[in-house]
């Protein structure tokens, strides 16, 4: 491609790099000289423009953006997204519904590498989304793009982003209750706003007495997709009342602990093939923490290990709770505060 300044009896045919007034309008960048344009350029005193004239081999941003959209979400729709062209190079790749951001990350660091004129930005992998949420954006920078590259980053993009959509579709909160006046409504209330989100319904409220033969009944009488725990004192140990209910309903325990904070002190585990998260007491706020990732990650059908889990720790959060009785931060006289969960 060539850039730069032309005199205007050569300027026919190039792509206006920057916008013109005129007495009549405004000629905006990107667009191809006609001699309409030619004309009233003239009249209005100018004898050259910055151009942009693109060489046999160069493909057009548009077409170029377009092209390596379709390469990296080869199927819009078996992918969960929508492509969504949008002129000057641009190419916004959008969710169709709520779900999970999925990169292949190696991928989409490859395109980016290819040419410095060639851009994909995206999202976060395995970011929440709601539908209509702009997952990435292609941006050919220049008015024009060898072909050969373009190519070569379509090869190299190829179906690397997709939206996970959710597939469990129904959840069963059990709470504990240490004060008799517990009801379990806000509990209910917050967790049924994270499953909204994700077209997830609730059951009813449910909610027991803190001890293991109760919390193990109910358990054992769950028959959604997926089953979670709000106990009404923090599991602090894998011998904890949760835990210990988990393995007397017939489950398993398969990880307890998250270097998450907040969101320390969760567990998960497996019921008759469902799985069960022992949430951390700051899920009653509704405030992002490590629990939100697990069930996340699970209610769009991915496996959450504890390796997983305990990869979680870099980029783990480090948010306040705003009604945490005791923050995590000393106070002025330095004494440390409450462990967090």
């Amino acid at each position: 491609m060539k850039f730069g300044p032309v005199s205007l009896d050569q300027a026919e045919g190039g792509i206006l790099a920057h916008s013109v007034a005129l007495p009549s309008g405004r000629l905006r960048k990107g667009r191809v000289l006609d001699a309409a344009d030619i004309a009233a350029l003239s009249q209005a005193g100018h004898d050259s423009l910055t151009l942009a004239r693109l060489d046999a081999t160069d493909m057009p941003e548009d077409a170029a953006a377009i092209a390596l959209a379709q390469a990296l979400v080869p199927n819009p729709e078996a992918a969960g997204l929508v492509l969504r062209p949008v002129g000057t190079g641009r190419v916004n790749i959008v969710a169709a519904g709520p779900g999970l951001v999925r990169l292949n990350v190696p991928q989409v660091h490859a395109v980016n590498c290819l040419h410095p004129a060639i851009t994909v930005a995206t999202l976060p992998d395995l970011m929440r989304v709601d539908p209509g949420a702009m997952v990435a954006t292609v941006k050919i920078i220049t008015y024009g793009v060898p072909e050969q590259a373009v190519v070569a980053a379509c090869s190299a993009g190829q179906g690397a982003v997709r939206l996970l959509a959710p597939v469990l579709r129904t959840a069963n909160l059990i709470q504990t209750r240490v004060d008799p006046q517990e009801d379990g409504r806000k509990g209910h209330g917050v967790t049924q706003v994270r499953l909204d989100r994700l077209g997830v319904t609730l059951a009813p409220v449910c909610v027991v007495a803190h001890e293991v033969p109760a919390l193990a009944v109910a358990l054992t009488a769950v028959e959604e997709d997926i089953i979670l725990i709000l106990t009404g004192s923090a599991t602090s140990d894998p011998e904890d009342i949760a835990p210990a209910a988990l393995r007397e309903a017939g489950g398993e325990v398969a990880h307890f602990g998250m270097p998450v904070d907040p969101g320390n002190l969760l567990f998960v585990g497996n019921l008759r093939g469902r799985p069960v998260i022992g949430l951390p007491g700051c899920a009653k706020s509704p405030a992002l923490n490590g629990a939100d990732w697990v069930l996340e990650r699970l209610v769009c059908g991915l496996p959450v290990s504890p390796s997983d889990i305990m990869s979680m720790g870099v980029g783990g959060l480090l948010k306040e709770i705003p009604t945490r009785p005791r923050p995590r931060r000393q106070g002025e006289s330095g004494t440390p505060t409450e462990k967090p969960d």
